[in-house]
């Protein structure tokens, strides 16, 4: 068996400054800490602050307002930070920056009187914080079909933006269907698919013609693990998401196999390693790293409220 290991994958700069806030607050302020959903969408990272006394909530009524409350990379609506404001809580803010910028082109857009298609998925933590900065003014798209359904007020006067860890081919042809019914339709001025997910399916993509099959590392609720997946199976291959390796099947494999392993931005790499070790010891496979797209060094800083 021959692995190819993906380069890029796993952690990118928005999870590893979210995961370096939680565990610098509960440096600084001790157990319990609270943190409105998800830090990140991971199994193993949730598992790992809830033994630390991490305790994640969905409602800020949950929160103590004598412990601070750390708001996860996804972003929340101001709602949510009007909420926080009224009760007073001590908020820190570990939003990606790269969602920030959709939130800031969601108002750009929305004070400029124009209806703002928001492409992504119904229900994740990241549009629902998104479409609550102008919630009269967007219009959740999820597929082509929902371009035609789609009622603006002014054809002429119609912007677009995306979900960051959406399917950059998906997200394209829908960004054609928009062009095509709204000809003066507007987008952002820099692509709101982020670096990391577009780097890692980048990657997959370029391993794809070799491999027999996929194991891609990540949760079943982290949007662009699944994405990962979706692009080999599209691909008529087969892909298996997981957390680890006590979720494979040995039948999925044969000892011939070369497998192509990556993992999701928010998938850690003792899952990548663990997921490795398992493949070496059952099947005696050899791993071949593959640099598929150019190295990565994006950093972004810790939240303000945790820098002095």
């Amino acid at each position: 068996m021959k692995i190819l290991l993906a380069e890029p994958r796993g952690f990118c700069a928005g999870v590893e400054m979210a995961i370096a806030t939680v565990e610098r607050a509960l440096d600084l302020f001790g157990a319990p800490l609270y943190v409105y959903h998800e830090i990140v969408h991971n199994k193993h990272v949730v598992e790992h602050f809830v033994e630390r006394g991490v305790i994640f909530v969905e409602n800020l009524e949950d929160v103590p307002e004598d412990r601070p409350i750390v708001f996860s990379a996804h972003g929340v609506s101001p709602e949510i930070r009007r909420q926080a404001a009224e009760r007073k809580l001590q908020v820190i803010d570990a939003t990606c920056p790269l969602v920030a910028k959709v939130h800031y082109e969601a108002i750009r857009f929305a004070r400029k009187g124009y209806t703002i298609l928001l492409i992504g998925h119904a229900g994740h933590d990241e549009v629902v914080g998104t479409m609550g900065e102008a919630p009269d003014r967007i219009c959740l798209i999820e597929s082509i079909a929902d371009v035609d359904k789609a009622q603006v007020d002014d054809p002429s006067k119609v912007a677009y933006l995306s979900q960051t860890t959406l399917s950059v081919d998906d997200a394209e042809r829908i960004h054609e269907a928009i062009r095509d019914r709204f000809p003066h339709a507007v987008g952002p001025k820099k692509d709101d698919i982020c670096y990391a997910t577009q780097n890692r399916q980048a990657a997959v993509k370029k391993l794809l013609d070799e491999a027999d099959v996929a194991l891609i590392l990540g949760s079943k609720n982290s949007s662009n693990s699944s994405r990962l997946a979706e692009i080999v199976q599209t691909a008529g291959k087969p892909a298996y998401l997981i957390d680890d390796s006590s979720e494979i099947d040995p039948g999925w494999l044969h000892s011939s196999d070369a497998v192509l392993i990556s993992a999701g931005a928010s998938a850690p790499e003792d899952d990548v390693v663990d997921c490795i070790d398992y493949l070496k010891e059952r099947f005696g496979a050899k791993v071949e790293y593959r640099q598929a797209t150019a190295s990565e060094s994006a950093h972004f800083p810790l939240p303000r409220e945790l820098r002095s």
